[in-house]
């Protein structure tokens, strides 16, 4: 987020419908200081993005609370205190259906015993009795729902389920007051609220399921933790920690927050974080993460991240941050269902009018506009997408798949083209020295020593592996000097030297014995050539070990359609020989790191969808390039950053479950779809024309939106091929 800009989450109590997402923005963004709203039905939050120092937190949830429903900042509430909430408004809506359901039960009894020849009979002052206390007893939120959808010019469910059930009671009393010789329809009305309340109540259940991975992971962070104080061991909230902190966690307890074992050693499961299952080894010097699970040693460590800059909250962050976005294919269902209930009403009106003027029967006319009122759903609509999003990242999550937002989701299925950068990614990034190669009678150690004094100065991690080697005294510096992507250079004792690529000495113009060159190529290692300039003094091999499922991954994408690319910054026969052990053959080689960008452009011509996968800062342009991008966890937070989607496991087998998982999501998002334009396409026509009763379409209606959500949680029980 812009660094100049606030954001503010707030928790949201009192969503119904789809349409309340419309109604609660443009209450928001008429907050002065407020530049965008995002509102999630599906998760029941509202993102508020301000100005900062413009908009206080009383000023939002006022006019939240202006437009009918509830609201309260989501930072620094107490979880327990809101899942008591959400429980007890379940409860609510449970009870509230019960009751109803009960003062229904007569006005519907009579009409189906009926078929059975069993005769009950109600009274037409009990029906209007029953009638009444249904529609204004338990109906009331429809008009609540309805008088701030027309005070902010928005159309919703309420609306629409308002103005069908208030026709037929109006209608049903107004035969029972003037004694009219006409049928009454109490329990039309009745029971569309009835079925319409217990839809509500199903579809609650069933979004906290949806969402459950987020309350899952908030679960898993400990409240408190043992920290050291004057040399003892103190229960202390994990809130209260600082950075710096001492802690202990004892066998089988969870590590309380982000830090670094200072003692002992143990086994961790970080199968919550990454979806792996395997225990990870933790020693002295390695990072634990908060949440993560000791198995058997008993390890102390030091704080080094608090609250939000946590690997747990960082997680939680991105899953929301993806389930509150919108992936492109929603854009057409959106539309449509901000015009769909203006439109439902120009039909019913016209329903009443047309069946009126040719049948001249009013009451047949009013019955046929109350199914298509009470029919049409635009809820289904609005949920077919986001729904099937929250299962997915949460899904993903699980698998440690961080996916940033759903555009990401929709993408990766379309992926033709991978490019794979090498160093850290193919490889595990720990590159060791396995050969040195001394020419011009310096002996090997000379080799070591000099380069080893110049790399000492650079980050790269081959520059790290050469220091790592050289236990002796090194050469101090009088000059140096570095080329990112091609080496170092360096001044001892008034003589340059030169530390790189083969391909930066060759454009030095420095003499280099190809013969030499060619029988150690074929080893397949990264060379660092030493130079003084004039020619080569000597050739270090340097060898990263493959990641253990990269040649698998490689398979896998294969199989699947997608074309691997490999990026290095190699000489070509190196890069070839690394090629053939993971069944890459398609190779892009002594590659600049500023390159990387143009490369990936060059790769999406021909109308290829191109994705990229990488874990260092020089890899960020290409990932930002890419129609697709991927980081290890294990990369630089620039590279994390810069890409769709995070690899917890940092394994290249989990991008081909990212692509299954997209093609299992889209797959859901067009069933979903298909699903609610059908449902309106058929049930809004067949209503018109008088093929449905009041009662089947508010059934219908109840039944359209809970379809989708049990649609989206069956994506839950994918597994992703072994």
């Amino acid at each position: 987020m812009d660094p100049i800009k606030e954001k503010t989450e707030l928790k949201i109590e009192g969503m119904h419908c789809v349409s309340c997402e419309g109604t609660i923005g443009q209450a928001l963004t008429k907050v002065p200081g407020v530049l965008e709203a995002k509102v999630s039905f599906v998760g029941g939050e509202a993102t508020v993005i301000c100005e900062p120092g413009k908009v206080n937190h009383k000023a939002l949830i006022n006019a939240v609370g202006a437009a009918g429903y509830k609201a309260h900042i989501i930072a620094g509430a107490d979880d327990e205190e809101i899942a008591k909430g959400e429980r007890f408004d379940y409860s609510l809506q449970l009870v509230t259906v019960i009751i109803t359901a009960i003062l229904t039960l007569p006005l519907l009894s009579q009409m189906f015993l009926d078929i059975f020849d069993i005769k009950i009979f109600v009274p037409l002052w009990g029906q209007f009795v029953l009638g009444t206390l249904v529609q204004f007893g338990a109906g009331w939120r429809f008009y609540m729902g309805s008088y701030y959808a027309l005070k902010t010019f928005t159309g919703n469910m309420d609306l629409l389920i308002g103005l069908g059930t208030s026709a037929a009671w109006i209608y049903s009393t107004a035969v029972y007051l003037f004694k009219l010789p006409h049928p009454v329809y109490f329990e039309s009305s009745a029971s569309i609220i009835t079925l319409v309340l217990l839809g509500r109540l199903l579809e609650s259940r069933t979004k906290t399921k949806a969402s459950a991975a987020i309350k899952t992971l908030f679960k898993l962070q400990p409240k408190m933790a043992l920290k050291a104080v004057d040399g003892t061991w103190i229960e202390t909230p994990v809130e209260e920690l600082r950075i710096g902190d001492i802690f202990k966690v004892k066998p089988g307890e969870k590590v309380p927050i982000d830090g670094v074992v200072t003692k002992g050693s143990s086994h961790l499961d970080e199968s919550m974080l990454t979806g792996e299952s395997a225990p990870v080894k933790k020693e002295v010097g390695d990072k634990i993460y908060a949440a993560t699970q000791n198995q058997y040693g008993v390890l102390i460590g030091e704080a080094t991240a608090l609250g939000s800059e946590t690997t747990l909250a960082s997680i939680i962050h991105l899953v929301k941050e993806a389930q509150a976005s919108r992936a492109p294919i929603q854009r057409l269902a959106d539309k449509i269902a901000g015009m769909f209930v203006p439109i439902v009403l120009g039909i019913s009106l016209l329903t009443l009018l047309l069946w009126w003027s040719i049948s001249h029967d009013f009451t047949h006319a009013l019955i046929n506009m109350v199914a298509v009122l009470v029919i049409a759903c635009p809820c289904a609509l609005g949920m077919a997408t986001p729904t099937v999003i929250m299962v997915a990242t949460g899904l993903g999550a699980r698998l440690g798949i961080l996916i940033k937002n759903a555009e990401a989701i929709q993408q990766a299925q379309k992926l033709t083209r991978l490019a794979v950068d090498k160093t850290g990614t193919l490889t595990e990034g720990k590159p060791k020295i396995t050969a040195i190669h001394p020419f011009e009678k310096m002996s090997s150690d000379d080799i070591l020593q000099i380069t080893a004094s110049l790399e000492e100065h650079s980050e790269h991690p081959i520059a790290k592996a050469v220091v790592d080697a050289y236990k002796g005294e090194l050469l101090e510096l009088e000059l140096f000097e570095a080329k990112p992507g091609q080496g170092v250079m360096g001044k001892f004792h008034g003589q340059f030297y030169f530390a790189g690529s083969l391909n930066w000495m060759e454009e030095k113009g420095i003499r280099i014995d190809q013969k030499k060159m060619e029988s150690i190529e074929r080893g397949g290692e990264t060379l660092l050539a030493l130079s003084d300039g004039k020619s080569i003094l000597g050739v270090i091999g340097v060898s990263d070990t493959l990641r253990p499922h990269s040649k698998r991954a490689v398979t896998l994408l294969q199989n699947m359609g997608v074309e691997v690319v490999m990026l290095t910054g190699d000489h070509k026969k190196t890069a070839q020989a690394i090629g053939e052990e993971v069944g890459i053959t398609h190779i892009e080689a002594q590659i600049l790191p500023s390159d990387k960008a143009t490369t990936v452009k060059k790769l999406k011509s021909f109308n290829q969808f191109v994705g990229m996968v990488g874990d260092g800062v020089n890899d960020a342009p290409a990932l930002a390039a890419a129609d697709v991008s991927f980081a290890m966890r294990t990369g630089t937070d620039i590279a994390i950053e810069a890409a769709d989607i995070t690899l917890m496991k940092s394994d290249l087998l989990s991008i081909p479950t990212a692509i299954e998982l997209s093609k299992k999501t889209f797959q859901k998002i067009k069933q979903n779809l298909f699903f609610a334009f059908i449902y309106n396409m058929i049930g809004i026509p067949l209503a018109a024309i008088g093929w449905l009763n009041p009662i089947i379409a508010g059934a219908a209606m109840a039944a359209s939106s809970l379809c989708v959500v049990t649609n989206a949680l069956l994506l839950n029980s994918w597994k992703p091929k072994k």
